[in-house]
């Protein structure tokens, strides 16, 4: 049985280390709000501890995943940050939706206190955490990668080796720029239908068994004809990851007019006081 450890408790991360322990594995948790650590302990049986470093102490892999490039590098980095509680050999693997850069660096400081660190941010959502059935983007060695394989299935459907560290992020940006231009789409159908006068949620019975269909049309149509954002991916986490996107792009050269538009959109629906609403929240600023 492996030890692993699991740090940060949010949205995903609180179900993603419940299917760890259930699938037999000793999980140790922190997380910076100490009541959901114990609120986990008592519905997982796990263990908790009240740093980063003293949960990874003793762990074959820690797993981390948190809100974004600061909080990662405060619960990695420091006296009391996990890379100072870990063995030599030990594997970090990240699940936070993080710059390629801070993922290249984390990874040279672990080289150089001899540990192992791979980037795997995932996707799927919440539904995807509880239900086990996340996809994860992985960069970094190979070998690494097939010792963490096999203990992320815990949660995971799908899960594949992009290329070096910084390669899972990567491919995260590239997820996140299709489902913005995806829910734009769709957005827009849903309005234009509306006032075209006909029945929405029959048409897209119909085109969602055809080109146009897409897992956003599949679940996310009939809460968006509703009016029903309180759920989801919320819009903020979908603004820091576009920035993030957004930034790499400028940096390699890449034109992304298409998700700097969309990215305005969100900033619209923030401004209308939608920070938390689901994404598919991009249809309230068509219906004013």
């Amino acid at each position: 049985m492996k030890k692993v450890a699991f740090i940060g408790l949010g949205v995903m991360g609180y179900p993603m280390a419940g299917h760890l322990q259930q699938a037999g594995y000793a999980v140790t948790v922190y997380n910076r709000t100490q009541a959901k650590a114990k609120q986990w302990t008592e519905q997982y049986q796990g263990q908790m501890a009240l740093t980063p470093k003293l949960a990874a102490e003793g762990a074959d892999i820690v797993f981390v995943c948190v809100g974004n490039d600061d909080d990662l590098r405060s619960v990695v980095l420091g006296e009391d940050g996990a890379f100072s509680g870990m063995s030599k050999g030990t594997i970090l693997v990240d699940h936070t939706t993080a710059s390629a850069d801070v993922a290249r660096q984390l990874a040279e400081q672990a080289k150089l206190s001899g540990l192992a660190f791979l980037d795997a941010p995932v996707s799927g959502g919440e539904a995807g955490a509880v239900n086990g059935q996340l996809t994860i983007m992985v960069g970094g060695d190979e070998t690494q990668f097939a010792n963490v394989n096999t203990v992320m299935d815990a949660y995971a459907k799908f899960s594949k080796l992009l290329g070096p560290v910084g390669s899972g992020q990567l491919a995260k940006m590239m997820n996140q720029i299709c489902i913005a231009g995806v829910v734009q789409g769709l957005a827009e159908a849903i309005h234009f239908g509306s006032n075209a006068g006909l029945d929405v949620e029959a048409v897209i019975e119909v085109i969602s068994q055809g080109a146009a269909g897409s897992w956003q049309m599949n679940n996310r149509h009939k809460t968006m004809i509703k009016g029903e954002y309180d759920f989801g991916f919320a819009v903020d986490w979908m603004r820091k990851d576009l920035a993030i996107a957004l930034d790499e792009a400028r940096k390699n050269g890449s034109t992304l007019p298409l998700t700097a538009l969309v990215d305005q959109f969100y900033a619209d629906v923030q401004q209308s006081g939608g920070n938390r609403w689901d994404t598919s929240s991009l249809l309230t600023r068509l219906q004013k």
